[in-house]
This record gives structure tokens, C-alpha cells and sequence, in this order.
């Protein structure tokens, strides 16, 4: 189902004053990969298992591993209308496809027999979504639940927003879609309403959003599944809870039909057991290996790796490159107390991804000793056997001695004072070697001074 954060949107809007319970803006684009921050994003299954552990109901569920436990799971449901949903973290699941060929990763089954043949051709392989590239993301589990056929559909999503320095619901009677595309079409149809985090959501505020999007006959219940929500989201420190579709089923009870929950990752010291059930296997290689070296590390598109100490830095050196026509091809903060040896991993790191052309290196030595910074890139340069060049801009403490080091090391390392120039030597000398490459010729920059 559409979520907002999962698919890089965040609805950013002005509220009338008159009726802060009306968004009046439109939906605009917002760029994950610009946030230095890696959030804990859990599986589905989990989601379902919080949510009913904080009284908001779902469907019956069971996760399966492999094909003999979908069955397994399938009888024990005792229902003939069953879904399978590969758990992977990745947006558009129904949408996608298997490197095996299986189209969708959200199928319908009706035997425990079926039930094994969809979930064995889905468990080991990789879905391929609008958000995982050709790659594709592994699929380890199925979760396996009870199929809905519901009346009415309703979007309910409590998130940090920065525009209001805080807590923000948001609701809409138009649920079970893509939630981005009703902001953009229908702002009107969406509600948006700031939450004071020190008084905290109150029930009348949540029977009025009950009110609001049409859910006037379960006032009283669909407030308490708000305030439910709120005390999840205050509790297990979330960026994100989204309930999507929150539905009406024949019965006339309503449930969470699809769930998303987002954690904040500077809360993993109070949030020990949702934290253990991080799935490794979901993420970037590259940013798993940063975080085991304890570097802040996005993967980008470009082609100019960065390793810069300092988040506000890191951002500050992105922006130059592009403004002269460059393109990073990473976010790296090697954060204020890094040692030689977390440098040189920070290079590995980087160069693990093939399209870097060039490295651009920018350091203010404050807590930092640049001469520490120079020793690792040195020992990376060594290690690696680095080909590539590498424009280095160091500043502050012990920068005399760094110098020195680089200078006598007998490698063809770029020294630059001025970021601006660094900037546009990095994007200079990347575009030499991407036209090399593409003409196959070989660039070689590892000759000694």
C-alpha cells in the first residue's frame, strides 16, 4: 500500500487558521537521500504485531519462512481467502515482480496447498519494485493473513513533521490508495493536524478527525484508535506510524489492512527489542558495513565519492560539487573522533561502488587531527591500490603535519586548500575519467610524485 515516507513524499502544507483541520497545500517531493539519518524501518509483520499489542486490531497473520509453513499457517487460519505478502522493505510490493518471474509480491490464494506453491516461489528470490532498482531486494519472508473485503477505506498516519517541530496526524477518507497522488489531485481530502507533544493528543481533537473524514457512526472507537496510536508513537519513539487502509470489513468491525512503522534510530538505547528485529539483509551492503565501522554513510547516484567530517559539512561539500556541475556520489561523515583505521574503511566503502570517478576528501580539523585523517587515507591509498584521484582539503588541527605526510608519501594524493577550487578539480578530473572509461581507455593516477 502507499505510504508517504516510504516513497520519498512528505506532504508539506499551510494551515488555515480558521480550520486546522484542512490542509491547504499540495504534495511535494522530499529526497530521502538527503537526510544523513538511517531510521529503522521494520517489516509489515512486525508493524501488525505492534499494532495489536497496542489494541488498534488487524487481521489474523502468521510469518512463514518457507513453503511448508504457508501451509502450515494457511490451516491454522481456517480460511479459505488468504494473502501473501513478501516481506520486503520496499514500496509497491503488489506492483513488482520476481526475479523468477512471479508478477506481484501480494497475491491471493484460496488452499494451503496454493498457499505453499506462491510463498515457494517468492521465499529466497528478490522483488524487483519501483523503488529497488533492478537489483531487487531479497525476499526471507511470507507474511501470511486473512484476506478483507472491505466497504470503506481510510487513511490514518501519525509522523514527525519539521514544518510544526513535531507530532502530526494525518487523515483521509480516501484510503487504500496512493495517499501522494490524493495530495497532489484532492489536497482537500486530507487532513493535517500539528500535535502540541507536551499536552499530547487529546479525544475531542481525535473524535474531531474521527468527524472529519466521514467516520461519524465509530466516532468513539476511531478516536480511541487514534489516541491508542499516539501512545505507540510517544512510547517506541516512531518517526512514522501509517495505518493503510484503516477499513470497514462486511461485518462492520474496522481493522489496519496494511501498516508501516518507522523508528527513531537515536532511540535505540531505550528501543532494545524493536531494535534487535532490524533486518540487515534489507538494506544497502555499503551502508551495513558503515554502520558496523560506526560511519554515516547514503549511497547517491553521482560519481564524486565524499569523506568529510561533520553532517552540516558533508552537506556543504555536496552542494559545491554541485554547483559546478558535479554530482556526489555518496554522503560519508566520518563524524569528529574517526581513526586511521575507520578512514581507510571509509575509502573501501566508497570505492566499493564503481561508478566513483573521483574522491573529494574535505576535513576541518577541530576535534578531528587532520594528521589522523591523512595516515588513513594514505594506508586506504596503499591498501587499495587506488587508481582513481583523490582531491584532499584539509584544515585545522595538526593540517602542518598532514601535509608533511602526504607529501612524503609518494602518492598521488591532490592537496587543496580553497573548497571552492578542491570542488572543481574533483569535478574536473571525475568527468576525465568517466570519458576515459567510456572510451575504454585506462586513466592511471597512481603514479608517485
Amino acid at each position: 500500500m502507499a505510504n508517504i515516507l516510504n516513497r520519498g513524499f512528505s506532504v508539506v502544507s499551510t494551515i488555515s487558521k480558521k480550520n486546522p483541520l484542512q490542509i491547504l497545500g499540495a504534495c511535494s517531493v522530499w529526497n530521502p537521500k538527503a537526510e544523513q539519518r538511517r531510521n529503522l524501518n521494520v517489516h509489515e509483520h512486525i508493524s501488525y504485531s505492534v499494532l495489536n499489542e497496542a489494541g488498534i486490531p488487524v487481521p489474523k497473520f502468521g510469518v512463514a519462512k518457507s513453503a511448508q509453513e504457508a501451509a502450515d499457517i494457511a490451516k491454522k487460519l481456517g480460511i479459505k481467502d488468504i494473502v501473501l505478502k513478501a516481506q520486503v522493505l520496499a514500496g509497491g510490493r503488489g506492483k513488482g515482480h520476481f526475479k523468477g518471474g512471479l508478477k506481484g509480491g501480494v497475491r491471493m490464494v484460496f488452499t494451503p496447498e496454493e498457499a505453499a506453491d506462491v510463498a515457494g516461489k517468492m521465499i529466497g528470490d528478490y522483488l524487483i519494485t519501483k523503488q529497488t532498482g533492478e537489483k531487487g531486494r531479497i525476499c526471507n519472508a511470507v507474511m501470511v493473513t486473512e484476506r478483507k473485503f472491505p466497504r470503506k477505506e481510510f487513511y490514518f498516519a501519525i509522523m514527525m513533521e519539521r514544518a510544526f517541530n513535531g507530532p502530526v496526524v494525518i487523515a483521509s477518507s480516501q484510503g487504500g490508495v496512493n495517499i501522494e497522488e490524493v495530495a497532489a489531485e484532492n489536497p482537500d481530502a486530507i487532513l493535517y493536524v500539528p500535535i502540541d507533544i507536551t499536552t499530547g493528543l487529546s479525544k475531542q481533537v481525535a473524535e474531531d478527525i474521527a468527524v472529519k473524514v466521514g467516520l461519524s457512526d465509530k466516532k468513539d472507537q476511531t478516536a480511541q484508535m487514534l489516541l491508542n496510536m499516539y501512545d505507540l508513537f510517544i512510547k517506541k519513539d516512531a518517526l512514522l506510524i501509517e495505518i493503510n487502509p484503516y477499513a470497514e470489513d462486511s461485518n462492520g468491525d474496522y481493522f489496519g489492512l496494511d501498516a508501516k512503522i518507522r523508528f527513531d534510530d537515536n532511540a535505540e538505547f531505550r528501543q532494545k527489542e524493536i531494535f534487535s528485529l532490524r533486518d540487515w539483509t534489507q538494506e544497502d551492503p555499503k551502508e551495513v558495513e558503515a554502520a558496523r565501522h560506526n560511519l554515516n554513510y547514503i549511497a547517491l547516484d553521482g560519481d564524486i565519492g565524499c569523506l568529510v567530517n561533520g553532517a552540516g559539512l558533508a552537506m556543504a561539500t555536496m552542494d559545491i560539487i554541485k554547483l559546478h556541475g558535479g554530482s556526489p556520489a555518496n554522503f560519508l561523515d566520518v563524524g569528529g573522533g574517526a581513526t586511521a583505521n575507520q578512514v581507510k574503511e571509509a575509502f573501501k566503502i566508497i570505492t566499493a561502488d564503481p561508478k566513483v570517478y573521483a574522491i573529494m576528501v574535505n576535513i576541518f580539523g577541530g576535534i578531528m587531527r587532520c594528521d589522523v585523517i591523512a595516515e588513513g587515507i594514505i594506508a586506504a591509498v596503499k591498501e587499495l591500490d587506488l587508481k582513481i584521484p583523490i582531491i584532499c582539503r584539509l584544515q585545522g588541527t595538526n593540517v602542518d603535519d598532514a601535509k608533511i605526510l602526504i607529501a612524503h608519501s609518494g602518492m598521488k594524493i591532490l592537496p587543496c586548500d580553497n573548497l571552492d577550487e578542491a570542488a572543481r578539480l574533483a569535478v574536473k578530473l571525475s568527468s576525465i575519467v568517466g570519458l576515459a572509461r567510456a572510451a575504454h581507455l585506462d586513466v592511471n593516477f597512481e603514479m608517485p610524485l
